[in-house]
């Protein structure tokens, strides 16, 4: 499953949603992570009430099940909950290697029920139909 990442250093996860210079994406699985990209967003990053900033941002986790920030506002936080992805806000910064080292683990257990869930949108497009 596709985990992103709201960072300002590309190390940790220390940044608003809104005000992100980068979002980084991992691909986490039970037995390792990836890096899959980094998204890069240099131009207005204050809070200045322009939603439409969000938008490259909201299209850079689109395929994402979890988005892991430091904070998120609430237009912010709907569109993403709108989009079936599962916001989580850490309450100080956090490696994003120990993140997803947390994360394997879990993922070698029992999951549980939200992440289960977020589990799920990974396989929702893959369908077999029969005539």
């Amino acid at each position: 499953m596709k985990i992103a990442f709201a960072t300002q250093d590309q190390e940790r996860v220390d940044a608003h949603f809104g005000w992100a210079k980068s979002i980084v994406v991992y691909d986490v699985t039970a037995q390792g992570h990836s890096f899959v990209k980094s998204f890069e967003f240099g131009d207005k990053l204050e809070e200045d009430g322009d939603e439409d900033k969000l938008a490259p941002k909201l299209e850079a986790i689109k395929d994402c099940a979890i988005l892991y920030v430091a904070a998120i506002g609430g237009s912010g936080a709907a569109r993403v909950v709108a989009m079936k992805i599962h916001p989580i806000k850490v309450p100080a910064p956090e490696a994003i290697a120990e993140i997803l080292a947390k994360l394997q683990v879990v993922l070698q257990g029992t999951p549980p029920p939200w992440l289960r869930k977020a589990l799920a949108k990974d396989s929702e497009a893959s369908f077999a139909f029969e005539e």
